[in-house]
């Protein structure tokens, strides 16, 4: 459910000699490169770069950071990173910047699954040289800092569901969110963090039934600061992640007048997963199209390289 496809009739060598001619020339053909490196998957612009490697003897994420500015070459280059670096990446920057950036290691942690999480732990390692837990140990605190660290241990079990443990789990929330004792809280995270998706869902049926309210309402009402925002956003996560994503990304054009690294790293990230999904997500909740609201609010090359890697249809202008 991606945006970005394999391209057909794929030529890595003469993409990287188009490539090459644009960033040599005096004025770099920015529309080139949006055309290429827009418009293959991820693998394929691994093929470009090593080709253009062969070719010029030059890095082409080098020759992108040297020849482009702004947002416009944060696109591009991140596009150039595999999946996993480039959570690591943006990870490191999330807690090695000046300030934390808390929502970057929200929306990254809480939606990556096992699988994901032991590529981007591997990936931090070997451009960082630093370990990734040791770092959320050391850059943030308290009960928000247990829960990343919990998620980054990317040990939640999968695929298994057990009803009959479900209803003693949802009490467990229920109590967390009258008592809110340090002990409530380790325990509502640890079952959030740890329990299966399938059973979860079980779970936040009988929360349901229990509470007569739904658990992310119970959240929202108990608990505050970026620990509320992590667990809401790992429950929003287990529901539907592209509606999740779809609401980061309206809050990151509307509230924060166009939060350019949300929007990025996420249309980035979820441009071969689930961005055709996210878009269907973002234009039933909302009623403009993701396309029309970048539209509106990016512009001049930044705002065709992000177009075109969410992808519009007709009506979307």
């Amino acid at each position: 459910q991606g945006t970005i496809l394999p391209a057909p009739n794929f030529n890595p060598i003469m993409d990287a000699q188009l490539l090459g001619g644009a960033l040599q020339g005096i004025n770099c053909e920015k529309d080139v490169l949006i055309d290429i490196l827009t418009q293959r998957c991820n693998s394929q612009r691994l093929m470009i770069a090593e080709a253009y490697r062969d070719m010029y003897s030059r890095d082409l994420i080098t020759d992108l950071k040297e020849n482009l500015s702004h947002h416009f070459k944060e696109v591009m280059v991140g596009l150039m990173y595999p999946p996993a670096s480039y959570d690591a990446h943006e990870l490191w920057h999330a807690l090695k910047g000046v300030d934390i950036e808390e929502k970057c290691l929200i929306d990254i942690l809480a939606s990556r699954s096992n699988m994901e999480i032991f590529q981007m732990k591997e990936a931090y390692l070997m451009q960082y040289n630093t370990d990734l837990q040791q770092d959320i140990d050391s850059e943030t605190s308290g009960h928000f800092r247990d829960t990343l660290m919990n998620l980054a241990q990317g040990t939640r079990m999968e695929g298994y569901a057990d009803p009959s443990t479900a209803a003693q789990d949802a009490m467990i929330l229920w109590e967390a969110c009258q008592q809110k004792t340090g002990e409530h809280k380790n325990m509502l995270q640890m079952i959030l963090c740890n329990r299966s998706h399938q059973q979860l869902w079980m779970v936040f049926q009988e929360f349901q039934n229990i509470s007569g309210q739904d658990i992310v309402d119970a959240i929202n009402e108990c608990y505050d600061g970026y620990f509320q925002e992590l667990l809401v956003a790992i429950v929003l996560c287990i529901r539907d992640k592209p509606s999740y994503f779809a609401y980061r990304l309206y809050n990151a054009i509307h509230d924060f007048g166009f939060h350019n690294k949300t929007v990025i790293r996420i249309l980035i990230a979820r441009s071969e997963i689930d961005l055709m999904n996210i878009r269907q997500r973002y234009k039933e909740r909302y009623g403009k199209s993701l396309f029309h609201d970048i539209k509106h609010f990016a512009s001049g090359h930044y705002e065709s390289a992000l177009l075109a890697i969410c992808a519009g249809d007709t009506e979307d202008y």
